[in-house]
C-alpha cells in the first residue's frame, strides 16, 4: 500500500453524489440507457444486493447501492418521495431529456429556457430520484437573474390561480 499523493482520488471531484435505490442492478442499466452512464465497478454483498457501485456520467462519478433499511439507507420509493435532486449539465438537453423519458423516466417539467440562463427540464427516474437536466445557453448578471426570478414567480402564481 502506498500513501496517496492527492486528497481527492483521480477522476473524482470535490463532491460525489451517492444514490440509494431499490434495485441497484436494474438502476445501473437504466442510467446507462437513459443518461449515457458507464459502469466503473460494483461490489455485491453475500445476499447478492449491491453494497457499492460506481457509474460515470460525463466527467462525474456517482455512487449507487441497494437499500439497507436496517442501516437507515432507504430509497425514495421506500420513503415515498425524494429529498434532493441531481443537476446534470449536458451538451444537448433536448436530446438527453427525450432519451431519459424514452428509457422510462417520468417527465416532471418540460424543457424550456429558464431565467438563470439554462435550457432546463426535470425528470424522475424509475427509482424515485429527481434529475434536473440542463444546457447552459445564456450568461446573465445577478440583477438580470433576480428580475427573471420575479417574473417567473409571478407567472407560476398566475398558473396556480387558474388551476386552483
Amino acid at each position: 500500500m502506498t500513501a496517496s499523493k492527492t486528497p481527492i482520488p483521480e477522476g473524482f471531484h470535490t463532491v460525489t453524489a451517492s444514490l440509494i435505490v431499490s434495485n441497484a442492478a436494474d438502476a445501473i442499466e437504466f442510467y446507462k440507457k437513459a443518461l449515457g452512464a458507464t459502469e466503473i465497478m460494483r461490489m455485491a454483498g453475500p445476499d447478492g444486493k449491491i453494497g457499492h457501485a460506481e457509474i460515470k456520467i460525463g466527467d462525474s462519478i456517482i455512487f449507487l447501492s441497494d437499500e439497507w433499511p436496517d442501516m437507515g439507507a432507504k430509497s425514495p420509493q421506500t420513503l415515498g418521495g425524494y429529498t434532493g435532486a441531481i443537476y446534470l449539465y449536458v451538451p444537448d438537453v433536448d436530446a438527453a431529456y427525450k432519451r431519459a423519458v424514452d428509457a422510462g423516466a417520468k417527465a416532471t417539467m418540460p424543457v424550456s429556457e429558464m431565467f438563470w440562463g439554462d435550457r432546463h427540464g426535470q425528470i424522475t427516474d424509475p427509482y424515485g430520484h429527481a434529475w434536473s437536466i440542463s444546457t447552459h445557453t445564456q450568461d446573465y448578471t445577478q440583477a438580470e437573474i433576480e428580475e427573471g426570478a420575479k417574473a417567473w414567480q409571478a407567472q407560476m402564481a398566475q398558473m396556480h390561480k387558474k388551476t386552483a
